[in-house]
């Protein structure tokens, strides 16, 4: 199958399927074609890439990692997601391999860029005049219709950034927002970066209102929407990466009812508070 290579987040992946559908997933983020071929481990000596590895292209500058998909991958994703299924109580639903390739992809991209401060994080990220908003809830709360009400809102200001699983860069600065192929069912991203000015956790309400949230309060939410490492290392880098954004992000709570007066109360609530907490 033909190699093609995407930038997300700063950083060049060249994708080796298993399957042609991810090309056309990926196609707003495709930025050149390459071949498969040698290349360099990171920190390491030329060698040829080794499908299910995550190694440096050697001659691209800037670097260009490959990542190379195999059938195992797609199996393992089928198998985690029945075993979740039947945790959850629910019939084991049926995937296709193309689309399970996809989940394996950036299963691999998000351990990779671990080393470079950046999380996958499950929520909705809608930038308004350039800066970033990030809504994040259990699954069915309502995220994406909240971000909906932003665009009705705001019209041509609002941008969605990601609807679903968007990267988030931490440096001591703050937290960057990037799109990604990896974007819902409706498919809701700009192949964009953003700085990000709140993270924002919503609940149902029949009144909306907005607070400052603790950060050991959200603290467990915030580790169960962000994606897990299956390895030791990777969950100790992204543990870490949790707590600085903490340290360096306000978080809030939002509780909202579905009229688009919700979407005032959240922007306006937000930028009033960080004022507040910068005064």
């Amino acid at each position: 199958m033909e190699s093609f290579t995407i930038r997300l987040a700063g950083q060049y992946f060249t994708i080796c399927p298993v399957c042609d559908y991810i090309r056309e997933y990926c196609k707003d983020y495709i930025v050149a074609d390459v071949k498969r071929g040698t290349a360099t481990e990171v920190g390491g000596t030329a060698a040829e890439s080794t499908p299910g590895n995550t190694v440096a292209c050697a001659t691209e500058s800037p670097v260009y990692f490959s990542i190379a998909t195999t059938q195992s991958d797609i199996d393992f994703e089928r198998e985690k997601s029945a075993r979740e299924d039947t945790k959850e109580g629910i019939p084991i639903r049926q995937f296709s391999d193309a689309y399970l390739e996809t989940l394996a992809v950036y299963r691999k991209i998000a351990d990779h860029l671990l080393s470079y401060d950046t999380l996958l994080f499950h929520g909705s990220v809608i930038a308004v005049d350039g800066e970033g908003y990030l809504f994040t809830a259990k699954s069915g709360t309502g995220k994406s219709t909240h971000t909906r009400l932003w665009r009705e809102y705001f019209g041509e200001r609002a941008v969605m950034v990601n609807d679903d699983k968007p990267l988030l860069r931490i440096t001591d600065s703050g937290v960057t927002a990037y799109g990604t192929p990896w974007d819902g069912k409706h498919r809701l991203s700009t192949n964009i970066a953003v700085p990000l000015k709140g993270i924002c956790i919503l609940t149902r309400d029949t009144t909306n209102h907005i607070e400052p949230a603790e950060p050991h309060a959200v603290y467990p939410l915030i580790v169960q929407q962000t994606n897990r490492s299956l390895s030791a290392d990777g969950m100790k880098q992204t543990l870490s990466l949790i707590d600085h954004m903490l340290n360096v992000m306000p978080v809030y709570r939002l509780g909202c009812n579905m009229n688009i007066e919700a979407a005032r109360v959240a922007y306006e609530g937000m930028n009033r508070l960080k004022k507040q907490e910068e005064s």
